[in-house]
């Protein structure tokens, strides 16, 4: 039996309010690097971890979201991109890269279902936490199969410069539509209209009217709204719809932290406009991983779509990146470097 030194990040308690690093402890522990004998799981050693926001979800007492919720003290679970050290199961082998399900520690056990072969290595592995994993696809199901754009139609994207918003403003691009992004610093917007191809983008923070902040970039009205926030984006939004317009619901990041979430006011433009809001869950639409695959590979290799990463060194600086994501510390795509093989 090999023994090893397996460093992981473990969840005290549940979080209620914005979640603090200390909400988070790094341990010391040791892990057997033999699968138990006749297991049909896989020991992974891990070498990318994906920040996301739903993780605050999951730290939380709570089972009315019905995605589960972490344990504490246990290590958080998330997407991440691995290798595997040993495989029970037909479908891996020894030293396959693979991305899906783990836990924040170096070495972890896991169950092969629901996993992805890593087949394409041109590309940097850190894009499968990403553009090539969970968020590209949450921006290509959310946008084409919940959204179905059509060229010539407003769009409006709002954390457009986080790690689904910097895609769907670019798919919605590559489809011909006119696309703004909200976002809340300089540099992000700045961001939104010189590298992500934006038409028009905003800082949220310094619009104390936002009904007249859509006003002004939609003056004909928004066609799909790709949600990401909720809360006074929301409500000004239903405000700026189109008649039949469309609102894919990924995320509510404003509305995580609080005890009490706030009340949407201007939900009766749904009925005037006759708009289609409908929420989604990514892993509904992951059998089109393949075609999406097709659809954005030639895409980066052709320097047609562009990617920011916002890169954290270590485990050890894996609690301040999670929780900077609330706080917007992150610009692009929060990843932890595990290790880098």
């Amino acid at each position: 039996m090999t023994q090893v030194r397996n460093k992981q990040l473990i969840l005290r308690d549940y979080v209620s309010g914005f979640p603090k690093e200390s909400d988070m402890i790094i341990v010391d522990s040791t892990i057997n690097l033999n699968l138990p004998q006749g297991s049909n799981e896989l020991l992974l050693k891990n070498l990318y971890l994906s920040c996301d926001p739903y993780l605050r979800i999951l730290m939380t007492k709570d089972t009315t979201s019905g995605i589960g919720a972490l344990t504490p003290g246990s290590p958080l679970t998330g997407l991440g991109v691995s290798k595997v050290v040993e495989s029970g199961h037909p479908d891996y082998k020894k030293d396959d890269l693979i991305w899906g399900m783990t836990k924040w520690e170096e070495y972890s056990l896991v169950p092969a279902t629901g996993m992805f072969k890593i087949e394409h290595t041109d590309v940097p592995l850190s894009y499968y936490t990403g553009i090539l994993g969970m968020p590209g696809m949450t921006a290509y199901a959310g946008l084409f199969e919940v959204g179905t754009p059509k060229k010539g139609e407003n769009v409006f994207v709002s954390a457009a410069s986080g790690a689904v918003g910097q895609l769907v403003g670019q798919f919605a691009k590559l489809t011909g539509c006119y696309v703004v992004g909200s976002a809340g610093t300089k540099e992000k917007v700045d961001l939104l209209k010189n590298k992500f191809g934006y038409d028009e983008a905003f800082n949220y923070k310094e619009e104390h009217d936002l009904n007249a902040a859509l006003k002004r970039y939609f003056p004909e009205g928004i066609d799909i709204y790709f949600e990401n926030v909720g809360g006074k984006t929301l409500d000004a939004v239903l405000l700026n719809m189109k008649v039949h317009g469309r609102i894919p619901v990924c995320g509510m990041i404003s509305q995580y932290n609080l005890t009490q979430p706030e009340g949407v006011t201007n939900l009766a433009h749904i009925i005037y406009k006759r708009i289609r809001m409908e929420g989604f869950g990514v892993f509904e639409y992951y059998h089109l991983y393949t075609k999406f695959l097709e659809f954005v590979l030639p895409l980066i290799r052709e320097g047609k779509i562009a990617y920011v990463e916002d890169i954290a060194e270590g485990l050890e600086n894996s609690p301040a990146a999670l929780v900077g994501l609330f706080s917007g510390q992150n610009v692009g795509k929060q990843v932890v470097v595990v290790t880098r093989e």
